[in-house]
């Protein structure tokens, strides 16, 4: 068997049911690239290796679960990249989906690591704290829309698909969680600087009591902070928004 590390923020999941609820809300075709991110104990895994014909692949940085994941499935030889998410390199060529019980403690950075593949990433099926999935689907006006609410819904339709209970995990947490579909919209606002883009968003909401004005004025000219969306707050600006001021002061 293995061992739960509380140092890599692991809560398995096993109820059955949810398992199979999260991989059936994998939009599913005929030989499709797939990474697991995070399998664990393989509470997915078992279900998605029942696509054979597509092409899997696993990251998974706990050694313990990589040799467990071995010998409970002889199939995944040579499918399991033993290595940290957040430093590795795409696992495919081609475009791929992405599904996981992904660990809360870098289910942000996760995110930012999916935007660095954006061209790459069709689809992501994730689990998240359920304050975070909220979070980053919600819309502008609310008191939780930040920096990955705007950041991944200017590149990919974001969907609350459902709450997972605590019960359903192993040990439970002591936070509610839930599942978010995102589907790659093919930059739609032809930000071709993400770089920048996401700078600039950053900056807007790292003092987001502030107008724009003050907010930006460390990354913009002084002829940038005109204009009415500069009267508002950072919460107050759409995606549209964001990139009509990443147009307009694309040298940020």
């Amino acid at each position: 068997m293995y061992t739960l590390k509380k140092s890599l923020g692991q809560h398995f999941l096993h109820d059955e049911n949810m398992c199979r609820k999260i991989v059936d809300h994998i939009t599913y075709t005929n030989g499709m690239l797939l990474l697991e991110v995070g399998p664990g104990g393989g509470a997915l895994t078992k279900y998605l290796l029942q696509w054979t014909d597509i092409n899997y692949k696993a990251i998974e940085i706990d050694e313990e679960k990589v040799i467990y994941l071995h010998k409970t499935y002889p199939v995944l030889k040579d499918k399991i990249i033993m290595q940290d998410i957040l430093q590795a390199d795409a696992p495919f060529s081609d475009t791929f989906s992405v599904v996981g019980n992904f660990p809360y403690n870098i289910s942000s950075p996760i995110l930012f690591k999916v935007l660095d593949w954006e061209p790459q990433v069709i689809e992501v099926i994730g689990m998240f704290q359920k304050e975070v999935a909220l979070r980053v689907a919600s819309g502008p006006g609310s008191k939780v829309y930040g920096i990955l609410s705007v950041l991944m819904q200017a590149f990919y339709s974001v969907e609350y698909l459902f709450d997972v209970h605590e019960n359903c995990f192993t040990p439970p947490p002591k936070v509610k969680s839930g599942v978010l579909r995102f589907t790659n919209l093919h930059n739609p606002h032809n930000i071709n600087n993400k770089r920048k883009f996401i700078i600039l968003v950053k900056a807007a909401f790292n003092q987001r009591r502030k107008t724009l004005r003050n907010a930006l004025k460390s990354i913009l000219p002084p002829g940038g902070l005109e204009g009415p969306l500069m009267d508002k707050r950072a919460e107050q600006l759409s995606v549209a928004d964001f990139v009509t001021l990443y147009n307009s002061y694309g040298n940020v």
